[in-house]
């Protein structure tokens, strides 16, 4: 063997026994493409939040971030593949509320714990979700659509993108407060939904008002109340459901940042930094209110002190709905 080598072997040994790091470092984080689990169908609000994240990260790290669509039982699969993927800074998981907060309190034996498994990264956008009719339904108000419901209990129909969705707990939190009953009716996606809305194929829907603003303006679909705290500008002459009076009605659609539970310290920061700036500067943030977003940017202690609110809220509502779903 020769000196260098053995010189190089020497000092490799020496620094293992003393707790110093090996002659060859890791290269700094990213040093190839990250991959963000998208966990919803196409074209649906993670999807739509998600690219355009996905876009401006690039910019920053100088790395593409792929966007994969890992659909399938309300987000659980993309969410489940996301909390066992290996710690290190190259997997990301884009998720809802319903991601997030409901699955927790939905599913009996989901296979990953929202508040256990996850890095914690950035609350990003949200957005209320707004009650809207078909132009096929008689009622042009929340006031009428309630008067309605409640002539005829167990007759109308809300179109929900999926069962244990925002808009599926936002419509059983609407039927307590109003002391009416509807028929949830499942669709695969926000999408979907829209389509059967617009078609008249179902009665009413609470969906994001991202979704519904352009179908709002262009008179395809009727808005009736919105659960923001105060009204939005878009749609000044909407009213919020405080206003209506109906109580604890103050909800949104969010989507949210999260990593395999374990990221190294300095990936962790980089993260937290890198998504914060993407959705509250520049064209991210343009792009996401033109959108019909409201920007957050909030960071990764932010967005648990959310969740474990959401997780407490959604839980008092299913359990008064008596609402269990099975993988």
């Amino acid at each position: 063997m020769n000196r260098s080598l053995s010189r190089v072997l020497l000092v490799a040994t020496l620094g293992f026994g003393l707790g110093l790091p090996p002659v060859a470092s890791a290269q700094a984080w990213p040093s190839r493409p990250i991959r963000m689990i998208q966990p919803f169908a196409a074209g649906g609000p993670s999807d739509v939040v998600g690219r355009e994240v996905a876009a401006r990260m690039q910019e920053v790290l100088g790395q593409p971030v792929l966007v994969d669509i890992r659909a399938g039982a309300n987000s659980t699969i993309g969410a489940t593949l996301a909390a066992k993927a290996t710690p290190d800074g190259y997997t990301i998981l884009i998720g809802s509320v319903g991601t997030f907060a409901i699955n927790m309190v939905t599913y009996k034996d989901l296979q990953y714990d929202s508040l256990r498994d996850f890095d914690h990264l950035a609350m990003s956008a949200r957005t209320p979700n707004v009650l809207v009719s078909s132009t096929k339904v008689a009622a042009t108000s929340a006031k009428e659509a309630v008067a309605m419901m409640t002539a005829n209990p167990g007759k109308h129909t809300f179109g929900v993108a999926g069962m244990g969705s925002s808009g599926h707990l936002t419509a059983e939190l609407f039927m307590i407060r109003s002391r009416t009953r509807g028929i949830i009716v499942p669709f695969k996606g926000a999408g979907a939904t829209m389509a059967a809305m617009i078609g008249g194929e179902v009665d009413f829907t609470f969906t994001s008002l991202g979704s519904a603003a352009n179908h709002i303006r262009g008179g395809r679909l009727r808005a009736m109340g919105v659960t923001s705290a105060k009204r939005i500008a878009q749609f000044p002459d909407l009213p919020t459901f405080t206003e209506l009076g109906y109580r604890d009605m103050e909800i949104y659609s969010w989507q949210a940042f999260a990593a395999p539970r374990g990221l190294p310290k300095e990936v962790r920061a980089r993260l937290e930094s890198v998504l914060a700036q993407v959705v509250t500067t520049g064209q991210g943030r343009t792009n996401l209110e033109n959108l019909g977003w409201e920007v957050v940017g909030g960071n990764g202690a932010m967005f648990r002190e959310t969740l474990a609110r959401e997780i407490r809220l959604w839980g008092e509502v299913v359990k008064s709905a008596n609402i269990r779903i099975d993988p």
